[in-house]
Order: structure tokens, then C-alpha cells, then sequence
């Protein structure tokens, strides 16, 4: 029998079958010597932890808390942890009833509606771009008279970008809206007002952050702050280049802590981990987003290099009620997210020996295999793959990005669609 069935204490991770960061969390949680408890939909994975672990039906989400409450009876759970996005408001609510490090149910809801976020910065007086809600279900017409260009256009609960469209007038902003409700339309996975409402938001003509931070009892740690050197002006926003240490001076970083600290405080956000994306447009910093979660993808191996300790480790010594000592590294870091040029089918890529061999390059690890389909901005939700370096300086950094990615050439199939011949 499994130890942890025997009263050993472990930490319940809760997942998506396909998400990219359960195995980094395992992965740290063995070097921890922490038991793990996989919660997701994975009863069928070849992968044991998944197999072995709690199986949950997503399916049906307002059954899920009882579900898993009900089977996590007899494990010694001493903390709880959410790998993405989607399991985050499960999580604080398990952690909420066993009486360990959570965020309000309710506060970690309100960072996943965009348009309930804002308001609530505004009503507390955070920084934030203009912003106009648009009901899809009433008259358009009079809602846009009152908007002021250039505007991004978003939907209100989608994530990585997904559906974000810069206007810069009426008849773009017109384009936009249609795209984004046929995109809304297309996806079952979503709620009611995700499908009827959708957010516009003043463009923030500005430099753009990524902050991943960690709350303790209310006070936000910083953690690493990335600048993203590649202009993201649109018309779609696909996300790039993450490198740190940030070249911005020690007196901006800290305006940028103090925003997303306000922020934090009017969503009621408490514990754990925050992800946060910022503008500064005339040394004013506006915050884009604040999420209850880790970043992305793969880009948390990033941390290593700010803190001295994965962001796995970090979060999950969080979640038992601990706090790591940070200890910054005196190197450079960066990821390159690969974005994709254009529809159709992957076919091949080439030069990958010729970018592997670049001064500096970690690793270059492809997401998508020959033969997928590939999506772009705005309808699509992944990226090819992600370059990783590693460096002295973050100048060396963006170079060697920059230099394996011109490397790269992407051999793309167009799609053939059949039409039905009447």
C-alpha cells in the first residue's frame, strides 16, 4: 500500500490531464521529499502519477468540490496546490475547509473575470487602463459611443492572449467584436456571461512586464520581474520574449510591486502564488492582469535563476505553510516563446542542429509535432515551442533568443477544407 494511504503526510496537487506543470511540481516535490497526491482527469494515463491518484470528472464543476473532498478522506493532506488556472478556485476552497494557506474562493473567482477585475480596481483607485463592458446579447450600437481609441478588445475569461485584438477605430473594433464572438461561440467550455460579455480596454502605448511574485499573510514577495523587449502594439498580442534580471532601475521596480500589492489588496488575495502583467506608459505603471496562479508553460524553470529555488519549490512549501530563503543567482536568463507564423500543417523543421548550437542556448524544446494543425493569434491557444538561455548578461541572453530563432524555419502546409457539393 501507498504510504501516503498510511497517514503520511502529502500535498494535494490538483490538475488538468494535459497540464504542461504537473511533472515540475513532481519533480520538485521529490527533491522536497514531499508525497504528492495527484487530483485530475487522468484515470487512463500511462503516467502513474495521474493513474494512481485521485480521479476527478470535470465534466460536471459544480460537482468537483464535493468529489474530491470526499475522496481525499484518509490522506494526511498538509497542503493543497493548483497547477493552472482552471483548478485555482478549487484549490483555495479544499485548502479553505482543511484550514491550510489559501486565497478567498471569492477573490481568486473575481481575478478570472477580466471585467469583474477591473471594476474592482476602479473602485478602489488601482491603476488600470479605461475600460467599457459589452453585453453581445443587447444592442452594440449605443454601448460604443462612449469609447475613446485605440482600444484592446478581450474576452473576459480566456487566457495566453487568446482573442485579444487591438482597434484602432469603429469599423476595426466592429472586425474585432465579430471575430471574438464567433471564437466564444465555438468553445463549450465556457460560462454563460464568458459568452455574453467582453471587455475594451484603452491601448496603454507602453513598455510591458511580467512580475511572478508570492503572497505571505497579505505581503506580496517579489520574485522576478521580466522585461519583455519586444513591442506588443498588436493587432494581436502573442506573447515573446521573457528575460531577467529586468534592466529597469531598482526605484521602478519597486513602483511596480507597490501597484501589483494594491492590486492584490482590493481582489483580497492573501496567499500563494501571483502571476502579473504591467504597462508603464509616462512612468505611470497600469496593471494588465493579476492572476492567483504560477506563469505559464514552461517558463517557470526561469526562476531558478532569481530566487535560487524552482517556483515549484517555492509554491509548495508555500502551500504547507513554510517560506524559502531566496537566493538570487548571478546569472541571466530568458525564454523565447515560439510563436506561430502562419495556419496550416506542420510539416518539418529545419535548422533546429544550427539553433541548438548557438552560444548560450539551454534547450529547445518543440511543443507541437509534424503533422498538428497549427492556429495562430487570436483563435489559437498554443505556441510552437519555447528557447531557453542562459547567460551572463541579459543582453547576451536576448542575442543568442534572437539569433537560434532566425534559425529556425517552419516548413507549413496549407489546410484543405472539403465543401459540400449540393
Amino acid at each position: 500500500m501507498n504510504s501516503i494511504n498510511n497517514g503520511a503526510p502529502c500535498v494535494l496537487i490538483i490538475a488538468p490531464h494535459g497540464s504542461y506543470r504537473t511533472f515540475a511540481f513532481i519533480k520538485a516535490a521529490e527533491k522536497l521529499s514531499i508525497n504528492t497526491l495527484i487530483a485530475s482527469d487522468g484515470k487512463h494515463s500511462l503516467i502513474s502519477a495521474y493513474a494512481q491518484g485521485i480521479h476527478l470528472d470535470f465534466t460536471f464543476p459544480e460537482q468537483l468540490y464535493t468529489q474530491l473532498l470526499d475522496s481525499i478522506q484518509g490522506y494526511n493532506v498538509v497542503g493543497v496546490v493548483a497547477t493552472d488556472d482552471y483548478t485555482t478556485e478549487l484549490a483555495s476552497r479544499i485548502a479553505q475547509t482543511l484550514d491550510l494557506p489559501h486565497n478567498d474562493p471569492s477573490a481568486v473567482l473575481l481575478t478570472q473575470r477580466k471585467d469583474l477585475a477591473r471594476e474592482r480596481l476602479e473602485k478602489h483607485g488601482v491603476s488600470k487602463p479605461r475600460h467599457w463592458r459589452l453585453d453581445l446579447r443587447d444592442d452594440l450600437e449605443p454601448q460604443l459611443s462612449s469609447i475613446v481609441y485605440p482600444v484592446v478588445v478581450k474576452p473576459i475569461a480566456l487566457s495566453a492572449s487568446r482573442g485579444v485584438i487591438r482597434a484602432n477605430d469603429q469599423e476595426e473594433l466592429w472586425k474585432a467584436i465579430e471575430r471574438i464572438s464567433l471564437l466564444l461561440d465555438s468553445m463549450n467550455d465556457l460560462s454563460e456571461d464568458a459568452k455574453k460579455f467582453i471587455l475594451v480596454e484603452a491601448f496603454i502605448d507602453g513598455d510591458e512586464f511580467a512580475i511572478e511574485g508570492m503572497l505571505y499573510q497579505g505581503q506580496l514577495s517579489l520574485l522576478t520581474l521580466f522585461d519583455k523587449p519586444e513591442p506588443l502594439n498588436g493587432p494581436y498580442f502573442e506573447e515573446n520574449y521573457y528575460l531577467c534580471p529586468s534592466k529597469l532601475s531598482k526605484q521602478r521596480q519597486q513602483q511596480i510591486k507597490v501597484v501589483i500589492q494594491q492590486a492584490c489588496d482590493a481582489y483580497g488575495l492573501t496567499e500563494g502564488p501571483v502571476h502579473a502583467e504591467c504597462r508603464i506608459q509616462d512612468g505611470q505603471v497600469y496593471i494588465i492582469e493579476v492572476a492567483a496562479r504560477t506563469i505559464g508553460g514552461l517558463c517557470a524553470r526561469l526562476l531558478s535563476v532569481g530566487t535560487g529555488h524552482s517556483l515549484e519549490e517555492i509554491v509548495l512549501q508555500h502551500a504547507m505553510g513554510q517560506r524559502c530563503v531566496i537566493k538570487p543567482q548571478q546569472q541571466a536568463a530568458g525564454v523565447l516563446m515560439i510563436p506561430i507564423p502562419k495556419a496550416g500543417i506542420l510539416k518539418r523543421i529545419e535548422g533546429m542542429l544550427a539553433a541548438q548550437a548557438v552560444a548560450h542556448i539551454d534547450e529547445i524544446n518543440i511543443q507541437i509535432r509534424e503533422g498538428h494543425e497549427l492556429i495562430p493569434l487570436p483563435e489559437g491557444s498554443s505556441y510552437l515551442g519555447f528557447i531557453f538561455a542562459y547567460a551572463d548578461t541579459t543582453d547576451e541572453v536576448e542575442h543568442a533568443l534572437r539569433a537560434a530563432h532566425a534559425h529556425l524555419n517552419f516548413v507549413i502546409a496549407p489546410v484543405w477544407k472539403l465543401s459540400q457539393v449540393s
